[in-house]
């Protein structure tokens, strides 16, 4: 008689999901306490990053045979996953928590989008009702009346959502490539964080800051394990996942992240943005619930 199956692997997608989104919807605090401490910014990221990438470099050198054949979709995973973090961490540093976290979760939006054009997945009439709806949220939020049409307000509003767009993007392109070993689509992302992290330190003619031996341990410690759990965590979810679904499972992180910012900082979230966010939680969850043509 054959066994049934393990609860565990058969829910572990969901689960590293969940993992995912938890960690980083507080990402934001070990990044402003750097920041308090001088590490700004794509410094901070270049260096996190870095520390990740030391223990994704053999995997890039054991797995170099498939990261050249798929080398194109490796380049764009890389691409948007570089400019997914990097905005989604100057995001944070610049704004207010919970209004980054509902912007860069527009991504539901994106995902759809974006699986309809590289992954034939027709979006139904359904999904196009709760895209609709997401885009109402996100009108609500942005609103102003001061400032009359509901667009970005700041620098840290385009980053954040520019960060949801390349998520969308390097979650599509993550599912377009299931038969790469989530290892090398982890390290490639890494990769393409300190790619364009160092890049723009050399266009803007960064300093280096000043690293004491303590601060370095806790960069170190981010990168090489904080950054790893969670990378690797989304990067499994999301190839054993339909994009559509784990898209909405992610939307967990603005709920990990509102709960940390009334914890831990003095922010306040304005009416307009808790109904717009939930707006744009609820089409979220409609996209995953929706049948797929």
């Amino acid at each position: 008689m054959p066994s049934k199956p393990s609860f565990l692997p058969a829910h572990l997608p969901v689960i590293g999901l969940f993992v995912a989104a938890t960690l980083w919807g507080i990402f934001w605090y070990p990044l402003r306490l750097l920041d308090a401490q001088g590490l700004t910014g794509l410094w901070a990221t270049f260096l996190i990053y870095s520390s990740a990438l030391l223990v994704g470099l053999p995997v890039l050198w054991m797995r170099r045979a498939a990261l050249l054949e798929y080398r194109w979709l490796m380049l764009g995973i890389a691409l948007a996953n570089g400019w997914c973090n990097i905005a989604f961490i100057l995001a944070m540093l610049e704004g207010t928590v919970v209004r980054v976290l509902l912007l860069f979760y527009l991504s539901p939006l994106w995902t759809v989008m974006l699986g309809a054009l590289l992954l034939r997945e027709r979006p139904s009439r359904f999904e196009m009702a709760a895209l609709a709806l997401a885009m109402v949220g996100a009108f609500i939020t942005l609103w102003d009346p001061a400032l009359g049409i509901p667009t970005p307000q700041s620098r840290a509003d385009w980053l954040a959502i520019s960060s949801g767009m390349a998520f969308a993007l390097s979650n599509v392109l993550v599912r377009k490539v299931q038969q790469v070993p989530v290892s090398l689509k982890t390290s490639v992302t890494w990769l393409g964080v300190v790619m364009l992290s160092g890049i723009g330190i050399l266009m803007y003619g960064l300093p280096m800051p000043a690293v004491t031996p303590a601060l370095g341990v806790a960069v170190f410690a981010l990168g090489a394990l904080g950054i790893m759990i969670m990378t690797w965590a989304v990067q499994y979810g999301v190839t054993h996942t339909p994009v559509h679904r784990s898209a909405v499972i992610l939307l967990f992180e603005v709920v990990a992240g509102a709960i940390s910012a009334q914890i831990l900082t003095s922010e306040l979230v304005l009416p307009r943005e808790w109904i717009g966010g939930a707006l744009i939680l609820l089409a979220g969850w409609f996209t995953a619930r929706a049948p797929r043509s």
